[in-house]
C-alpha cells in the first residue's frame, strides 16, 4: 500500500514542482493555504489528525529575506513554529517528515563550501527562522529529513531569474552584486532529487520507510558555485537563445522584447539592502552523494534546462538585488 503524503506550500516554487512529482509515491494530499496556514496551529493538528499521512513534507516557507528583517514575529511563526507542530503532530502519527532549509544558516566566513556539520550561524532574520525551525525538528524527535538548498528559482513565483528578465525589459544596463558566491538552485530539480531519495528510502508496503540510518540533515544543491553577477548575466545569455514562444518566459517579460545590453557588478554595500547576506554559501553534497549516490546538474546546466523547449510541461541603470 502507497503511503498518504501530506504536502503543505503547493503552489511555492519547491512546492509547485513536487505536487507535479509526488503522485508517483503516494497519495497525495496538498491542501490550499486556506485549509492549511502554518500560522494556524489549531488548522495544522486538524488536517494532520485528518490525513493521517505517513509522509510530510513540508514546502512552504517564508522566504523574502528582506522584508524578514521588519516581520519577524510572521518569519518566525512559519519557518520555525509551524515546522515544529508539524514534526510534533507527524512524530505522533509516526509519519516521516521531510523539510527544506536554507544556506542562510552559515555567517558566510568559510572559504570552502559548508558541510552539514559546520556550526550554523545565520546573520539575518530569515536564516535565523530556518535555523530555528532545524532545530525544532530535531528536538521533536521525529523521523526527518532536512535538505538545505540555495539560491532557489523557478521559472514561475517572485524569484532572482524572474527579477532579471522584468528588469531587463525595462532598462539597458543592471547592476548586479558580484561579491556574494553561491549555487543557483532549480526548484524542479530539487522536487526531482527529493522524489528520488524518497524513492530510496519507501519501503513500498504499508506506509514504511527504509534505510532509517540515513535519515537527518543533507545539503542539497546545483553544481558549482557562481555570484549573482554572473548568474545574472547567464541569464541573458539563455534568454537571448530561447524560443520566443517560449509560455512562462513570455510570460515572464508580458511579451516585451529585453532591451538590457550590459551588466555591471557593483558591491554588497553599494546594493544596501536591508537584510545583511553570507559573502560565501556554497554548500557541499558531498553527504547527498555519498547516501544516495545523487548529484544535482551543475547550476548553468539546470538554468540551460528552464530555457530548453523539451521542458515546457529603458536608458537608466536598475538595481537588481540577490533574494
Amino acid at each position: 500500500m502507497k503511503p498518504t503524503i501530506l504536502l503543505t506550500g503547493k503552489t511555492g516554487q519547491i512546492g509547485s514542482e513536487l505536487n507535479r512529482l509526488l503522485g508517483e509515491l503516494g497519495e497525495v494530499v496538498a491542501p490550499e493555504r486556506k485549509d492549511l496556514d502554518l500560522l494556524d496551529p489549531g488548522q495544522i493538528r486538524r488536517l494532520m489528525q485528518q490525513a493521517k499521512p505517513q509522509l510530510v513534507v513540508n514546502a512552504a516557507a517564508y522566504t523574502a529575506v528582506d522584508a524578514a528583517e521588519t516581520d519577524q514575529a510572521s518569519v518566525l511563526a512559519t519557518n520555525a513554529e509551524g515546522p515544529k507542530l508539524l514534526a510534533l503532530e507527524a512524530k505522533r502519527l509516526g509519519a516521516l517528515l521531510v523539510h527544506f532549509s536554507t544556506d542562510y544558516v552559515f555567517d558566510g566566513s568559510k572559504n570552502a563550501p559548508y558541510l552539514e556539520t559546520d556550526p550554523a550561524n545565520p546573520i539575518n532574520a530569515y536564516g535565523r527562522s530556518k535555523l530555528a525551525g532545524e532545530q525544532a525538528i530535531r528536538d521533536s524527535g521525529v523521523t526527518h529529513l532536512i535538505f538545505r538548498t540555495s539560491w532557489v528559482y523557478a521559472t514561475h513565483g517572485r524569484n532572482f531569474l524572474l527579477k532579471i528578465l522584468e528588469r531587463a525589459t525595462e532598462c539597458r544596463e543592471l547592476k548586479v552584486v558580484d561579491d556574494q558566491r553561491g549555487a543557483p538552485t532549480c526548484a524542479a530539480n530539487i522536487a526531482e532529487a527529493t522524489t528520488t531519495v524518497l524513492n530510496a528510502v519507501t519501503a513500498g508496503t504499508n506506509g514504511q520507510f527504509a534505510l532509517s540510518g540515513l535519515f537527518g540533515t543533507y545539503n542539497m544543491t546545483a553544481a558549482g558555485q557562481t555570484t549573482w553577477f554572473e548568474f545574472a548575466k547567464a541569464i541573458l545569455e539563455e534568454a537571448g537563445r530561447a524560443p520566443l514562444d517560449l509560455p512562462w518566459l513570455a510570460a515572464a517579460t508580458e511579451g516585451r522584447p529585453l532591451v538590457a545590453t550590459s551588466v555591471l557588478p557593483i558591491s554588497t554595500k553599494e546594493l544596501r539592502s536591508p537584510a545583511r547576506r553570507p559573502a560565501y554559501s556554497v554548500l557541499s553534497n558531498a553527504r547527498l552523494i555519498k547516501a544516495f549516490g545523487l548529484t544535482l546538474p551543475g547550476w548553468r546546466t539546470q538554468l540551460q534546462r528552464c530555457f530548453s523547449p523539451e521542458r515546457i510541461s529603458a536608458n537608466s541603470a536598475t538595481v537588481v538585488s540577490p533574494r
